[in-house]
């Protein structure tokens, strides 16, 4: 074992009370932003999550998000274990869970909806955080469209901006947001309690089909945003949208405002990926806009 293992099985048996010495590390592919393996000592496991010592803020907003989402008793999500910096990398160590794809997917709908009726006072969170590798601002506000226009849309179209997505995206990302009010009409979302990045791969099951969900880019906010992304990339069994709808029916706007919620992470797509995504931002504005024209 490395000079780190060792710096983590010491960090490991701080936290968690007992001796722990680093037999076995293996990597774990998958991710876009952070590197990933698995620390055991032949008895127990770790999952351990790591990057540049500079970006530690990513993690401690992550063990945030988790205790969060922990406290809602609600949705499985794994125990933080320890988090710091050693030989020059952040590190964040999670209770490990052997997770597979297929599980009770309309209990997850249903611990989602028990998770969506944690509310706040206002839309935002106590601190900004991370949708993967972009900031988040999360200041509050008590009114969820000018959340929505100035902390999502407005400030991924500045980003898009500075990283050279102008002209006709950039037109119709204003004309949408002075529209934003246009597809709330009749419907006044309160602050519930997200996950926030709940795409297909950050949902899992354990052996006996409880389901697991991880990292978070957790916020209070209209409960559709998770759903919306929940249908983006696909990977969420039939069951989980009926076991939420059976727990908590959707407004029928809800097929309109999917696309609103899912450009934001288009958007985000585009500028940490680049590529085709603001092509898709671009088509999805014109879709939301020919619904207020």
């Amino acid at each position: 074992m490395s000079v780190f293992h060792r710096e983590l099985a010491a960090a490991i048996s701080r936290a968690s009370g007992t001796p722990f010495v680093a037999e076995d590390s293996r990597a774990i592919r998958g991710g876009d932003i952070s590197e990933a393996f698995t620390l055991s000592d032949g008895t127990r496991m770790f999952f351990v999550k790591t990057q540049p010592a500079t970006r530690i803020e990513v993690f401690e907003m992550e063990a945030v998000g988790l205790a969060e989402l922990a406290a809602a008793n609600a949705v499985r999500v794994p125990q933080v274990i320890c988090l710091g910096v050693a030989s020059g990398q952040a590190y964040l160590v999670l209770e490990y869970l052997p997770l597979q794809s297929h599980g009770d997917a309309a209990q997850l709908g249903r611990q989602l909806a028990q998770q969506h009726r944690v509310s706040a006072a206002q839309f935002g969170c106590a601190r900004d955080n991370w949708i993967g590798a972009t900031p988040q601002p999360n200041a509050w506000m008590g009114e969820w469209v000018e959340f929505w226009r100035e902390q999502r849309l407005g400030f991924q179209l500045k980003l898009a901006s500075q990283n050279g997505y102008g002209g006709t995206l950039q037109r119709d990302g204003e004309m949408l947001m002075a529209g934003l009010g246009d597809f709330f009409t009749g419907y006044r979302p309160q602050p519930s309690l997200l996950h926030g990045d709940l795409w297909g791969g950050n949902h899992g099951f354990l052996a006996d089909g409880a389901p697991v969900i991880f990292d978070p880019a957790v916020y209070f906010g209209d409960r559709e945003c998770d759903l919306a992304m929940s249908e983006l990339f696909g990977g969420f069994a039939p069951d989980f949208n009926a076991g939420y709808r059976d727990a908590w029916p959707l407004d029928a706007g809800y097929a309109v405002r999917r696309t609103l919620y899912n450009l934001y992470h288009i958007l985000n797509h585009a500028n940490m990926f680049g590529g085709s995504y603001a092509a898709q931002a671009q088509r999805m504005m014109a879709q939301l806009l020919a619904q207020i024209r």
